[in-house]
């Protein structure tokens, strides 16, 4: 799995654009929520926060951008189809994974009917996440290693060639090692590490994710 842009705002502090539109407000509030469980705390959080709103529609996608193993969406009693999933669509579409975006909406007095209300959801998530702040996202794989003292410096040679830090060490018999390198860099590094090593180094995923 490759890197991906995530936003930068947290639950806590999210990233906060407004529209009106014939009189409704429109609140679109963005942050990262790296899992459904993470996303859907969040619209909790956000309904609390705005109970007296007249909707609060929410998409997330808390996947890599445009993966869609991990979506939601509500309309939150606006009419079916007109808010979460035309939200979502804009999202999957956004190059940005691991986020969850919540519009708020106050009724104006004006109604806007459905394809008014497609496109007032769609555009609050486009101005949202048109001056979002986005993070890079580097999926790591965590690898416990061991090998002879004698090949313990040309690994710390390699190690930044694969942009792999040392997360613990233990001398011993043998050296151990908890590396954390990019999931992108694993079969490579492996390669190098057989060929520096003469195929002697014991090297094993220990945690799928970091």
């Amino acid at each position: 799995m490759s890197r991906y842009a995530v936003p930068a705002a947290a639950p806590d502090q999210p990233h906060c654009t407004e529209m009106i539109i014939r009189r409704s407000r429109f609140l679109a509030l963005c942050a990262h929520t790296p899992g459904p469980v993470a996303a859907r705390a969040f619209v909790e959080e956000i309904r609390r926060r705005h109970a007296d709103a007249t909707h609060n529609c929410w998409a997330y996608a808390a996947g890599a951008p445009g993966h869609t193993a991990q979506i939601g969406s509500s309309d939150d009693g606006e009419p079916h189809g007109t808010a979460g999933r035309p939200m979502l669509q804009v999202m999957l579409h956004s190059g940005v994974g691991e986020l969850c975006v919540v519009v708020s909406r106050w009724f104006g007095g004006v109604k806007l009917g459905t394809g008014g209300l497609v496109r007032a959801y769609q555009d609050s998530v486009r101005e949202n996440l048109s001056s979002l702040s986005l993070v890079e996202r580097v999926p790591k794989a965590r690898l416990a290693l061991t090998v002879e003292y004698a090949h313990v410096d040309a690994l710390r040679r390699l190690l930044p060639t694969f942009e792999a830090q040392t997360a613990t060490e233990d001398y011993a018999a043998q050296a151990h090692f908890t590396l954390l390198l990019p999931e992108e860099h694993l079969s490579q590094f492996e390669l190098a590490l057989a060929g520096l090593s003469n195929g002697s180094a014991l090297c094993q995923r220990v945690e799928e994710d970091v």
